[in-house]
């Protein structure tokens, strides 16, 4: 048995959740996997995996073997990637999660910069939408970005940007209808929404100004599953959206939305941190796409900063745990 290869399609099975994906990753049959893992826990004695129609489950024994194996798979390729020139650097896949909004105004335009510094690095961007993250939206996954409160996934969590949201509506919608003069005139326009993986419309602006808080339970026509599609209905005159500012920041920069009551400060504003997997802390690949995200949204931060004011803090709201409703109904949260 060649365990080293056992031991990769052991891995890669348990953060796939599949021998099928898990094949796909290497590009070899699912049997292969399948037969090479069994093998595995032949030779160890103990079931490492339970299976089912569900997916693969990681058993106690299996849990504790993948704690140990996976930092010396890490300094094997850490070892490997040391004495390799880079001009002569296996092709490797970096799995990145982030959200739509993020990805479309910032992380794409400056991936090329990216590649050219590792041309040996290929990019597998995934969509990982709005501001939960769950065990399922992660497998696989070797660094996430997330935009709000990550709860209790088993990942080291980097914080790398605080946002901050805004109100904002084209600038045609603005003449059409009127600029509001305090967030409770919100609930006179109309606000295209988004639910939550959850179910949860988030429906509930809460705004601060010098100690003042005004909340307002906004509605509109239309309710979306993805924050992107707000935005374009945003875009296109249909209503009035609330943002994070460094996700539409290129959209204010260039004229097409226009935030309003940029003197109060909402306090449900999410962070932005990056995940990754344990593991992962010692890749050197993992940690330079980590600090190049960095280097990528703290000059945006500055510039909002600059634009909308300080940043607020990233209280966890009480709707962040909410489920299928409206969040106008956890008030005091």
């Amino acid at each position: 048995m060649d365990k080293l290869r056992a031991l990769h399609y052991f891995v890669a099975a348990v953060e796939e959740g599949s021998f099928s994906a898990a094949a796909r990753r290497f590009d070899v049959s699912v049997p292969a996997v399948t037969k090479l893992v069994s093998s595995l826990e032949r030779d160890l004695g103990v079931k490492l995996l339970d299976r089912s129609t569900q997916g693969l489950a990681l058993t106690a024994r299996g849990a504790q073997y993948l704690e140990s194996c996976t930092p010396l798979l890490a300094q094997l390729a850490d070892a490997e990637r040391a004495l390799v020139a880079p001009e002569l650097r296996r092709t490797r896949t970096l799995v990145v999660g982030a959200p739509p909004l993020l990805s479309r105004a910032l992380l794409v335009p400056a991936l090329p910069e990216w590649h050219e510094r590792h041309p040996h690095v290929h990019i597998d961007l995934r969509t990982v939408d709005f501001l939960t993250v769950t065990d399922t939206a992660t497998r696989g996954v070797d660094v996430l970005v997330a935009l709000g409160w990550p709860g209790s996934v088993d990942l080291v969590q980097r914080p790398l940007v605080q946002s901050r949201l805004i109100v904002c509506a084209s600038p045609a919608y603005w003449r059409r209808h009127g600029i509001p003069a305090r967030p409770a005139e919100l609930a006179n326009h109309a606000c295209p929404l988004v639910r939550s993986p959850e179910g949860t419309v988030l429906d509930l602006w809460r705004h601060m100004r010098d100690g003042v808080v005004e909340e307002v339970a906004v509605s509109g026509w239309l309710t979306c599953a993805n924050r992107d599609d707000v935005l374009q209905a945003v875009l296109l005159g249909q209503g009035v959206g609330r943002f994070a500012d460094l996700s539409v920041w290129p959209f204010v920069r260039d004229g097409l939305l226009q935030p309003v009551l940029v003197d109060w400060e909402s306090s449900d504003s999410p962070p932005f941190s990056a995940l990754i997997r344990p593991e992962s802390k010692r890749d050197a690949v993992v940690q330079d796409f980590v600090g190049f995200l960095s280097d990528l949204l703290g000059p945006v931060e500055a510039k909002c900063s600059a634009a909308f004011g300080a940043r607020p803090s990233a209280v966890r709201p009480r709707w962040y745990a909410s489920r299928p409703g409206r969040a106008s109904k956890s008030r005091g949260g």
